[in-house]
């Protein structure tokens, strides 16, 4: 078959790990022919060209800036990405007669360009459902059902419902967020919606002691302690507000030490913190070689993932897929909407807490401070991983529609 797919990730080859990049792995290993619309933003100045792989294409597409900016040019942004995105369809593929177009969310606002191909080609359409927009934004008061703010939100709803409506199926994260995505949206069919995990082809990662005393020292990180990471977006989903309630209330827990690396819109809070209470068994990094934090982060004993506590759309943040692959526990503090908790609990790699229990946060932290308890719960993480959230696992789920 021949493939189209849709996405705002930056990158110049399926070799690059990732939950994108792997699934497309396996469609080209099935013998699939590829087309990968990845754009890359004007700030980085690079023109439009197409990557010619052979078996895969990339259309580098430049868009405006939408990541690091603020909330106006990220929305101007957002919204003329349909356009572009046809346009770059109608201009580089326009020979092309796709048999399935797979795009995934964000952004909902690709439904024109998801449309055309399927009348064009009488393709199939698949949505890989990773955010439900805009109620998360209304969750977070990003966005409001009444006043000036209301105009946005209905926009936004309205371009929602015509992208599932486009959609043939619909793959959601977990169970929750099927049940979320039909609950809200009854005239959706439940015959095409169905759980398609993030996943990845999970690698074998070998814990060198002579890597990891290298960086803990590069990083100033200690030995004798219990290491809990946090990598990834330092934004307002991530409800850093409880993450410092949390940091500020084990600033005397001499067993422990908290690794933050990352960026985002409330990173600042974080590095007022830092610079206000100097806690001494936690660093802040903002950016690390790729390199480095990949060996730093294999080097650490638990995953933190945080949630806020606000969200009434059942995220499941694909950070969960690192710290497996690395045999690490997790520990997860989100709200009651999510199942991830669930998750990780049942399958007795890790603890949950609602973000906004400091108490039951820092119970879980003495839990995992267990070195035996560490080692098997890692042992379950990666077997979890293995059975339930591989890239081989989710392309079947896509390709049985077409078997």
């Amino acid at each position: 078959m021949n493939i189209l797919f849709l996405t705002l990730l930056d990158f110049t080859s399926i070799e690059e790990n990732g939950i994108y990049t792997d699934l497309m792995r396996e469609f080209v290993k099935d013998d699939h022919t590829v087309y990968i619309i990845s754009p890359i933003e004007k700030r980085k100045q690079q023109p439009t060209r197409l990557i010619d792989k052979g078996n895969y294409k990339i259309l580098k597409l430049q868009i405006d800036n939408i990541q690091k900016t603020n909330l106006i040019q990220k929305g101007i942004s957002t919204l003329t990405l349909e356009s572009k995105f046809l346009k770059g369809i109608k201009k580089y593929f326009s020979e092309v007669n796709f048999d399935l177009v797979i795009y995934s969310t964000p952004p909902i606002t690709l439904q024109k360009a998801v449309e055309y191909v399927k009348k064009r080609d009488n393709a199939k359409a698949y949505l890989l459902l990773k955010d439900i927009f805009p109620q998360n934004a209304l969750d977070l008061g990003m966005m409001k059902k009444t006043g000036i703010k209301s105009i946005l939100y209905r926009y936004f709803k309205q371009k929602e419902k015509k992208l599932y409506k486009t959609s043939d199926y619909i793959g959601c994260m977990s169970q929750a967020n099927v049940d979320f995505l039909l609950e809200h949206n009854p005239e959706i069919s439940p015959n095409i919606v169905e759980i398609c995990p993030n996943s990845i082809e999970p690698v074998n990662i070998s814990e060198e002691e002579e890597s990891c005393i290298r960086i803990k020292k590069k990083y100033s990180i200690p030995f004798d302690k219990t290491i809990f990471i946090y990598g990834g977006n330092l934004g307002k989903p991530q409800g850093i507000n409880f993450l410092i309630e949390c940091l500020r209330a084990n600033i005397a827990n001499d067993q422990v030490y908290f690794v933050i690396a990352g960026s985002g819109t409330e990173y600042t809070k974080l590095e007022i913190f830092f610079e206000n209470e100097k806690p001494t068994n936690a660093r802040l990094f903002s950016q690390l070689p790729k390199v480095d934090y990949e060996v730093l982060a294999n080097s650490c004993d638990v995953g933190l993932i945080f949630l806020d506590k606000r969200f009434t759309i059942p995220n499941f943040p694909s950070r969960l897929l690192s710290y497996m692959q690395a045999s690490m526990p997790v520990l997860a503090a989100t709200d009651i909407n999510t199942d991830i908790g669930n998750v990780v609990e049942k399958g007795e790699f890790g603890f949950w807490c609602e973000s906004k229990n400091v108490e039951q946060f820092n119970i879980n932290v003495q839990k995992l401070c267990d070195t035996k308890l560490r080692k098997r719960m890692g042992i379950n993480s990666r077997n979890y991983l293995e059975t339930n959230y591989t890239a081989k696992h989710s392309y079947e789920i896509i390709i049985s529609h077409f078997n």
